[in-house]
Parts: structure tokens; C-alpha cells; sequence
């Protein structure tokens, strides 16, 4: 595995210099309830050059990433900790996620498509251009409760050639719509300087949909939307939070409460890792580690442990709220 200096002075395990409480969990407003007074963050894997679209499979008990530029994607299992590759080549993977039949939706950078892995590990194009034009390289993806696959086309994968290849983009940035039962893709909204991350509320009235515009002099913010997940519809569209540059966030998770946890990175080291908003926009909690943040999902058996992708680690604690809308 490739290792960088930082890997190499970081063990495994509690994060060095731990006591509980964990200091490294930030209380900002008691409206912040999810912390454990005795979990600590662990680094529960390295190795990687940029760990991306976490993913967590409660039957299997084990947990799916994108390692993107090494072009593969991982699998670390809850119970003994093995790490073991999962896919490679990937096609340069970014986000990841599960359908409610339990099949793997990944967006593939390399060949601008959206794709899932069926349960005999046959591989289903599911979306690789519209209008007949190709699509960027989708990025992020989300499913509703009516099956419906909602994901976003910034084109970061046709941008250079370490996270999949120099490319002419056809499509603006969009977040598009994949209809469950007909297949047919709409777009959601184009307004974007970068869709990124995206999450429903628990609801599933809202979206959150993050713009990265900032890596190409745009945007650093999360916007909320008033959707119809069975029509795609946008009804409202507005800022959600902003107060992120000169960094940026990536990935976004809602909790069972509807509070918004999001990466963060890109900027000052002591801001790395997640926020957590209240419903209202509020900054109530951070929670810190010591590499950037990409991403971050919900898992374990009881949907309380949060695992977080850094830049070269995987980190994970266990939080006193559930994610909402996991398959």
C-alpha cells in the first residue's frame, strides 16, 4: 500500500494523546447531543492517496471506499479489521452508495458513468450520457425512498489525469435524476458552479447539495432545496451554510434529527474533519482529525458509528444519534 509520512507516525487505533472525553469532539451548542463521553476517534485504516464515498453494508458488516487515484476501492470488515481491496481497477470511483435492494451504485470517474454492482457482481450501466452527449464524471450519489437515484456531474474526473482522465466536458454541472421505475434521467437543477456531495433530509422534502465551485473560482457552500423526489421538481432553493472559505466541504450526512454533518478541509488544519449543523443552519458541533476531510457516512449495526475519509486514513466513532435514510 502506499504510505505517506503522516501515515507512518499515525498508529492505528485511539488517535494519539486521547482521554475521555474526547477533546477532539467539539460541543459548540447544546442542541449538539451526539457525543459519547467515552468513545474516543480511532484510525481504523491508512495507506490510501485519497480515501472518498464511504459506504457501509450492514449484512456484511464491513465498510466500501474509493481509494480514487490508486483506482481501486476498499473493504475494511467491523469485526476483525482485515482491510482488503474491493475492486481494482475501479474505473477511478468516487461516491458510492446502496440502493433499497441492496446493490452498489458507484460513480465512476474514468468512464463518466453511473453504474451498480448487482448481487452476482455483474456490473449495470445505469447512466453514461444525456441528450446524447456524455455526461462529466459523476461524483456523488444519493437513492429516495421511491428507488429513484439522485447524483451529481461536477467533472472533476476529466479534469487532469490523477483521478481519471483529461477530458472535454459536453454538459454543464448538474445534479440529474434517475426515475426508479422507468430509468429515465432528468436534470434537477444546473445552477451549480460544482455539485458535490449530496443527502436528503429525513423526510425526503429537502436536498442538501454541496458546490465545490471554489476549486475553479466559484462557490464554497451547502445549498438546501424543496424537492419532490417522485417528479425531481425543485420548488425552493436557497443557501443552507457558507461559512466555509478559504476551505471547502465535500461530503454531507443527515442524522435521524435532520441535522447536517459535512466534511471539511482544504484550508486551516485545526478545521479538518466534520461540522454538524442544526436543521436551521446553526454550526452546533465539529468533530476533528488530523488529515483533510472528504467524506463521511453513517454504519454499524445500530447506524451510530461514524466513519470519516481522510486523505490518506479512514477514521471512525461511535455517536449518540442514528443516519437517517440508510438502506
Amino acid at each position: 500500500m502506499v504510505r505517506t509520512a503522516q501515515a507512518d507516525t499515525l498508529p492505528l487505533g485511539d488517535l494519539p494523546n486521547w482521554r475521555y472525553p474526547d477533546p477532539r469532539v467539539e460541543v459548540l451548542d447544546k442542541r449538539f447531543k451526539a457525543k459519547v463521553g467515552n468513545a474516543a476517534i480511532e484510525r481504523i485504516a491508512t495507506g490510501f492517496r485519497w480515501a472518498e464515498g464511504p459506504v457501509y453494508v450492514r449484512d456484511y458488516r464491513c465498510l466500501i471506499w474509493s481509494d480514487i487515484p490508486n483506482n481501486r476501492m476498499m473493504r475494511w470488515n467491523e469485526e476483525d479489521g482485515h482491510l482488503s481491496i474491493f475492486r481494482q481497477p475501479s474505473n477511478y470511483t468516487n461516491g458510492n452508495t446502496r440502493d433499497r435492494q441492496g446493490r452498489l451504485l458507484s460513480c465512476e470517474h474514468d468512464s463518466r458513468r453511473l453504474v451498480r454492482t448487482e448481487h452476482d457482481g455483474t456490473i449495470t450501466v445505469l447512466m453514461d450520457s444525456f441528450d446524447g452527449k456524455k455526461l462529466n464524471a459523476p461524483n456523488d450519489v444519493v437513492v429516495a425512498s421511491d428507488d429513484s437515484i439522485w447524483f451529481t456531474d461536477p467533472g472533476y474526473g476529466i479534469f487532469g489525469f490523477y483521478e481519471g482522465h483529461k477530458d472535454t466536458s459536453e454538459q454543464p454541472p448538474r445534479v440529474y435524476r434517475v426515475d426508479g421505475k422507468t430509468g429515465k434521467a432528468s436534470i434537477v437543477i444546473d445552477s451549480f458552479d460544482k455539485p458535490n456531495g449530496l443527502a436528503f433530509a429525513p423526510d425526503e422534502k429537502k436536498l442538501y447539495v454541496i458546490d465545490t465551485g471554489l476549486t475553479h473560482g466559484g462557490r464554497s457552500n451547502m445549498r438546501v432545496l424543496d424537492v419532490d423526489i417522485g417528479t425531481g421538481k425543485v420548488t425552493a432553493d436557497k443557501v443552507f451554510a457558507e461559512n466555509f472559505a478559504p476551505g471547502f466541504t465535500d461530503g454531507v450526512r443527515i442524522d435521524v434529527d435532520g441535522n447536517v454533518w459535512c466534511s471539511m478541509g482544504w484550508a486551516d488544519p485545526k478545521e479538518d474533519g466534520v461540522r454538524i449543523y442544526a436543521p436551521t443552519g446553526d454550526l452546533i458541533g465539529k468533530i476533528h482529525i488530523p488529515e483533510t476531510c472528504a467524506n463521511l457516512c453513517f454504519g454499524g449495526p445500530k447506524r451510530n458509528r461514524l466513519f470519516i475519509c481522510g486523505s490518506t486514513s479512514v477514521y471512525a466513532t461511535y455517536v449518540e444519534t442514528q443516519g437517517a435514510l440508510v438502506p
